[in-house]
Formats: C-alpha cells, structure tokens, sequence
C-alpha cells in the first residue's frame, strides 16, 4: 500500500485539473450532498455548462434553498433551473421515497453520489442497524443507485443517449488497512463491532467496499442498448471540503489547516472532478473503472490481488444480501 503514497502525492502536487467545457443542454442531473461543499460547486458548473435541471439531494431542506441562491446569485441562472429535494442517506425510507419521486421525472440524464460521512465519533444508523461510514456512504449510496438505475436506462432509450451514474469514492481506499478482513464470519458485523474497529481507517475501508460493489454491479449491468448506463467511482482528492466536521482539539485544527494549505485542491477544482466524471461525452472505458484526476486510475491493491479478490467477493455477497433484507427485489435490477 505505502507504494501508492507516491502516486497521491504527485496527483495532488502536480495534476492540473482540466477546465470544463461539456454541453449539457436538455439534461436533468441529481447531486447527493449539494448544499455545500464540493456538491455544490458541482451543482454550480452544471448549471453554467447549461443544465436544463439541476436537482440538489440535501437532507435538510432549508439549507438547499440556500444553496440555490448561492448558486443563482453567482450565475445568473433562472430558479426553475434549480431543485431541492429531501433525501437522507442513513434512512432506506428517505432513499425509496426519492427514487420513487424520480421515477416521475420526465428524464434522467447523470447522477453524481456526493453525500458521505468522515467521523471520528462512533455512532450506528438506526434503520440499518450499520455503522455511519458503512450506513450513507456504502449501503445507503448503493441502495439510491440501484433504485435510480431503470430511470437512467429509461432515459438512455427515450432520448437515445448514454446516461451517467457516478458515485464519489476516495483514492485514499489504496492505503486502507482493512483489518476487519481478518475476522472471521459476516463483514457487516465485524465493521458494527466498535471494540475491534478502526475510525481512522473507516472513511477509507467505506470507499473501498463501495469500488467492490460499484464495479460488480457495472460487470452485471454492462453498457448495452437495453441499459446504455455508464457506471463508475471517482476520487476528486483531496479538497477543501465541509467533510472534516467532527469537533477536534486546536492542534488538530492547526495540523488539518496546514494540511489543507500544502496539499488540497479549492472546492470549486474538486467540484470539476465530479462533473468530469459524469460529462456526456464520458467513453465507455470508464464503465466500472475509478477515475482519478479525471482519467481512468489503477484498481489499486485492494483489488489488484488475490487476497483482494477474495474480500470483494466477500463484502459484495454481504453487501448484495443487506440491501435485499432493506429492499427486497432491488438487485433483480442486475439480473
């Protein structure tokens, strides 16, 4: 893993992100955690790039609205332009009642699955019985792409276009530990065990879990005329983001800001990084790949060996029967 540092650091020191230059004219386009931080930014080019509807998927309402007129007032885009609408991660209720009303939309172009969790505060989501990391930023993602995926399809076939679903990961997954591998039995359960989990390495085993899954369900939903879907992870990097919330001692404020002085990339070059990733123009070289600085990365070792081939298999067995137990029927959609 610590072969991988070298290739973070020259990203984030050396890789100019490409400015944006896609037409996406006509399109309606979902952004999960849009209020602030990179989703709004993202949310901000889509709108200038000429999104006909840019629908902003915040758990609280109010603080949309006030998103869109951050958004309107930096662009000059009409209101109609702009949607907010309800949608929490850790809840399977929220996340069906969002697809459902998705469902109604007249198209659906591109989703970009921004939402996550970064803590060093252990909690469990109550609906699904997970911990936090494992509740919105792998179920809780899986299960909303899962239930948006026959609306992108029927999108692609009513417009006769390629439609775009991408879900925000972290190359920081190239150097996670995951420990929890090593016990025996459901990985689920060894992720809910708080005495044998790792918080500092969660955020990264979350993201990686997610490429397991994500890359499975692109193998079994190939780009095809009956589901013209392009279906990938990215990593923006790292950013300056509202992600690092948890309340922490002035040193480690201290340490984090000068962190973010040498190494990030602004919110508005990360907001870049997630609308790349879900560009019309998009190949379908990315279909099931992880894309990094905008250009399809390495698998990385997690996934690149044996050993990590056994424990995709395993958390996607794991993963596949959890959101079945949340929804039953809702991988039949890769059948």
């Amino acid at each position: 893993m610590a072969k991988f540092l070298p290739v973070l650091f020259y990203s984030q020191l050396f890789v100019k992100i490409p400015e944006l230059h896609s037409d996406f004219s006509d399109q309606t386009v979902i952004v999960t955690g849009s209020n602030t931080g990179l989703g709004l930014e993202a949310a901000r080019h889509l709108v200038r790039l000429k999104a006909a509807k840019v629908i902003l998927a915040v758990r609280t309402i109010s603080k949309g609205e006030a998103a869109v007129e951050n958004i309107l007032r930096t662009t000059g885009a009409k209101k109609n332009t702009i949607e907010v609408w309800q949608l929490d991660l850790s809840s399977p209720e929220s996340i069906k009642a969002f697809a459902k009303r998705a469902s109604d939309l007249d198209r659906l172009d591109a989703v970009i699955q921004n939402a996550g969790v970064l803590t060093q505060n252990w909690s469990i989501a109550e609906e699904t019985k997970t911990e936090s990391h494992i509740a919105v930023n792998l179920i809780g993602a899986l299960l909303l792409g899962l239930l948006l995926l026959p609306k992108l399809r029927e999108t692609g076939k009513k417009y006769d276009t390629r439609t775009r679903l991408s879900f925000v990961g972290s190359d920081i997954m190239y150097i996670a530990k995951i420990k929890e591998a090593n016990v025996p039995g459901s990985l689920l359960d060894a992720l809910n065990d708080k005495e044998g989990s790792d918080l500092g390495d969660r955020y990264g085993v979350s993201k990686q879990l997610l490429f397991y899954a994500v890359h499975e369900i692109a193998a079994r939903s190939p780009v095809s005329p009956e589901s013209n879907v392009i279906i990938n992870v990215m990593t923006p990097g790292a950013c300056e983001s509202d992600l690092f919330r948890d309340d922490i001692s002035w040193i480690g404020k201290l340490v984090q800001r000068i962190a973010i002085t040498l190494f990030a990339r602004t919110t508005e070059v990360g907001g870049r990084t997630l609308v790349d990733a879900v560009k019309p123009e998009l190949g379908t070289d990315a279909h099931g790949a992880f894309l990094m600085d905008c250009k399809v990365a390495r698998n990385g070792s997690n996934m690149e060996t044996t050993q990590g081939l056994a424990l995709q298999k395993r958390s996607n067995e794991d993963l596949f029967a959890k959101l079945e137990e949340l929804s039953p029927g809702v991988t039949k959609v890769l059948n």
